[in-house]
């Protein structure tokens, strides 16, 4: 794949010896890219990156990634400093993300600073569970693992956020709170339409239509990007109800 080749030749171009390994992650390593898939990276650092390596390692992206509905797959990168999540705390900080959300921003001269990054959780369980280093040692050597009680804050952290996208980012938004409701639920990351199929599963008939129209439009190149019928619209605002119950009745659950 030329972009995630472009994508290390760019990190280690960067950061060099700085960086302590690069890890793919994501859909790519559990189960396959998708035709709405992002490539999912994330550096190891050894220290916070200075101005220059800053631009230097956005103007690459920019041109590295791409729109989802273009030629190109958007690259989602994230830089941690090893000392950030080794001894563990949460939240964790970010040294910086790339994301193809944030390009008009960066086009604008915005640079990607230092920020608590509380999905890093997720993130980082992610890496491990994936063990596909592209630089560096295993993850497992230089990455510790997350704490149950972490994965369900950082699961639950965004939720206010992705409620805010959902009218505009509905499928996401969908698949997105099923991932959630199943990490609480077993504790682990998985992708989104195998989220989704375990959702399915255990929501009442009526509730099921929203999800899987959301899986269809993730797994088919087919489907356009945002294609609701409107009596799917109408569907969306109970489905995401019944969701956010069931995530809610799994934290009251929780010690």
């Amino acid at each position: 794949m030329n972009q995630l080749r472009e994508a290390v030749e760019l990190v280690d171009g960067v950061l060099g010896p700085t960086a302590i390994g690069a890890y793919l992650h994501g859909s790519s390593v559990l189960g396959g890219l998708r035709p709405a898939s992002d490539i999912d990276l994330l550096v190891l650092s050894r220290r916070s990156m200075d101005e220059r390596e800053r631009h230097a390692l956005l103007g690459g992206l920019l041109g590295i990634s791409g729109p989802a509905d273009g030629s190109l797959r958007p690259v989602e990168l994230t830089v941690v400093v090893q000392s950030e999540i080794r001894p563990w705390r949460f939240p964790p900080t970010g040294d910086f993300l790339y994301g193809e959300w944030l390009r008009d921003a960066f086009e604008a001269g915005g640079v990607p600073r230092p920020e608590p990054m509380p999905d890093l959780a997720l993130l980082l369980t992610a890496v491990l569970a994936g063990d596909r280093p592209l630089i560096g040692p295993r993850p497992a050597r230089v990455i510790d693992p997350v704490p149950h009680e972490d994965l369900v804050r950082a699961s639950t952290a965004g939720i206010p956020g992705l409620l805010d996208d959902l009218e505009d980012d509905t499928r996401n938004v969908v698949l997105t709170l099923a991932r959630v409701w199943t990490t609480l639920a077993t504790g682990e990351i998985v992708p989104k339409n195998t989220a989704a199929d375990w959702a399915l599963d255990r929501l009442p008939p009526e509730h099921r239509p929203v999800l899987e129209h959301a899986r269809n439009l993730y797994l088919d190149h087919r489907y356009s990007e945002e294609t609701w019928s409107d009596e799917l619209r109408a569907r969306v605002g109970p489905h995401t109800e019944k969701v956010l119950s069931e995530i809610d009745r799994l934290q009251q659950e929780k010690p």
